[in-house]
């Protein structure tokens, strides 16, 4: 379920223009599904996929400690790459569907750092 929304959203990136850098990036401290540029800003992309809303639609997944890793995994990345100068930020990519009943809904917020814990959109 989780490579199949990775790649949704991998094809919705690349539609609107962005330019992939790494898939599934691993660190001892965390992981990066998705690092994109948007022009010449990096773009961290956390990508949720469920396929029912049983346990409520997937952007409700990014909670204050699910930010707090991504920020420090982010850092570790820009760091280990030369990046600290360049400008960056972090994206949610929301999916519900599966790869059988296939895509019902995608929803890109960007730069979610930015916004109220609890709050996308």
């Amino acid at each position: 379920m989780g490579a199949w929304g990775e790649a949704v959203a991998v094809r919705h990136l690349k539609k609107k223009g962005y330019s992939i850098r790494e898939r599934n990036w691993h660190t001892a401290r965390g992981e990066l599904d998705l690092v994109a540029e948007d022009g010449e800003t990096i773009v961290i992309v956390e990508v949720k996929t469920r396929a029912t809303q049983t346990f409520g639609p997937p952007e409700e997944a990014i909670t204050p400690a699910k930010r707090r890793s991504l920020l420090r995994t982010a850092w570790i990345y820009m760091e280990r790459n030369g990046l600290m100068e360049s400008d960056w930020r972090v994206d949610v990519i929301a999916i519900e569907g599966s790869p059988r009943g296939g895509l019902e809904r995608i929803e890109h917020y960007q730069n979610v750092l930015d916004a109220e814990p609890g709050v996308l959109g």
